[in-house]
């Protein structure tokens, strides 16, 4: 029978010592050191997680500042098109949901990319001669923010550096910091329609550039590119071998007069992966069903990048099982007039928002030729009272109730974020975002005590040289 004995050394106050440990098994004798035991808990967040911010959440989710109390709250902040209930999807596109629930069929874990007949249905929904796809090139994701990381993860090492858009959306500098990664911002011109600028853009370019991020349509521009301006950009990536991640999350969600074109359908050299989803298009972000379109017909991204992705999305078994059922009937049966109405609506709210902003002095509105925003700009020197437009937009819920993102440093709305890290929305001053996804009723209103807010504060500026008093 096995004889075991154990010998452990404690001090005068019972704590364990830097003592040894005696083990007897069947005649021998095995010591080992033993450690300290902590005498003390300290326990500290992980380096990932303090050089983790999400400026956009960081701004709604921890703001400080008291609405007027006598005007409703208008919120003109986050891109969720579901939250005043007027633009609810379509009824098919609920009843496909249903009827995966009812089958009993997808209430256990998928692979970890997703079943193969829901990639086979984004493969055949997005596939085209110009960029054909199969199966084999989706990689289904919880969301299309689950796909940007993805994407990123797979493409770039610490120490590596993306290309980001200025102004654009803040995840992608929240994921790359929080991965070692460098952002370079390159500039899009707000006289050109929000075009990129391709000067600025190359310059940037050096040996340990890994990726380019192109999103369009644009979150927060409401931009469309032309397909010629995505010819050029093509060709910049091309003549520096860098591939690119395509966020094209607001696909073919553009204004009757423009034309969405998928950058993979203009290449046939330079690799792209291409990000989507559900959330925007179909209405339903809360559902978090995204996607990974691998583009590479000359095999450049090859094997590894696809295994790549195959095991990062083994970390976590991501996309839902209920809408990955329902998505081959949410795909083919989601009558187009239920696009066209969106489309619609969103484009008479825009309308509705420009036309009045364009006309307020002070302010500068972008046209806006698709997606669910605007950018404004404002002339910070005819609103002395405001250093910026942090404290514009700051001023205009304290007096109007209405809350609009301010596009540069935001740091006010939450005084307890970490002076380490450097809270942008979408790094772009003096401008602020306008979502458009609410009822007209609202967005009439919202611009009525815009320009209310405006005609109290602004003052013009009096040109050097003249004297309004003489």
């Amino acid at each position: 029978m096995e004889s075991k004995s154990y010998m452990v050394h404690l001090n005068g106050n019972g704590v364990h010592s830097d003592s040894m440990h005696s083990l007897n098994v069947n005649g021998g004798v095995y010591c080992a050191k033993m450690k300290i035991r902590k005498q003390r808990w300290n326990i500290k967040a992980s380096e990932m997680s303090k050089n983790t911010l999400n400026p956009i959440r960081a701004i709604v989710d921890g703001m400080k500042l008291s609405p007027n109390p006598d005007k409703a709250m208008i919120a003109l902040s986050i891109g969720d098109p579901t939250v005043f209930g007027n633009l609810p999807t379509d009824e098919k596109v609920l009843q496909a949901m249903k009827d995966a629930i009812d089958s009993h069929k997808y209430n256990g874990y998928a692979p970890s990319v997703g079943y193969q007949k829901s990639r086979e249905a984004v493969a055949n929904f997005y596939s085209c001669p110009e960029a054909p796809i199969e199966a084999e090139d989706v990689i289904l994701t919880s969301g299309c923010s689950q796909a940007i990381e993805l994407a990123i993860s797979v493409l770039c090492n610490p120490g590596n550096n993306i290309l980001v858009p200025c102004p654009g959306f803040s995840l992608y500098k929240t994921l790359a910091v929080s991965l070692g990664i460098e952002v370079k911002h390159y500039n899009l011109l707000a006289e050109k329609s929000w075009e990129i600028d391709l000067q600025n853009l190359e310059s940037l370019i050096d040996d340990k550039t890994a990726c380019l991020i192109v999103n369009n349509p644009s979150n927060p521009c409401g931009s469309v590119y032309s397909k010629e301006h995505l010819q050029d950009i093509l060709a910049v990536a091309s003549r520096h071998c860098i591939p690119i991640l395509a966020d094209e999350i607001y696909g073919d969600m553009v204004f009757p007069e423009h034309t969405f074109h998928s950058m993979a359908a203009l290449t046939t050299d330079v690799p792209i992966l291409s990000c989507g989803g559900l959330a925007k298009r179909w209405l339903v972000p809360g559902w978090r069903m995204g996607w990974i379109l691998i583009h590479d017909r000359n095999q450049v991204f090859g094997q590894e990048i696809r295994e790549g992705l195959v095991k990062l999305s083994q970390r976590i078994l991501g996309a839902c099982t209920i809408v990955q059922g329902a998505i081959e009937s949410i795909l083919n049966n989601t009558p187009q007039e239920f696009y066209q109405d969106t489309i619609g609506f969103l484009k008479s709210n825009s309308e509705i928002c420009f036309s009045a902003l364009a006309t307020i002095p002070g302010l500068n509105p972008v046209r806006p030729s698709g997606a669910m925003y605007l950018m404004v700009g404002i002339e910070m020197d005819s609103f002395p009272e405001f250093e910026s437009d942090v404290d514009f937009t700051e001023r205009l819920v304290t007096e109007q109730s209405v809350f609009c993102l301010p596009a540069s440093r935001v740091s006010p709305f939450v005084p307890d974020s970490s002076p380490s890290l450097s809270l942008q929305a979408f790094e772009y001053p003096n401008f602020f975002r306008i979502v458009v996804t609410v009822p007209e009723d609202m967005m009439v209103e919202a611009c009525s005590r815009i320009r209310e807010f405006c005609q109290l504060h602004y003052r013009p500026v009096v040109p050097e040289g003249n004297d309004l008093d003489q």
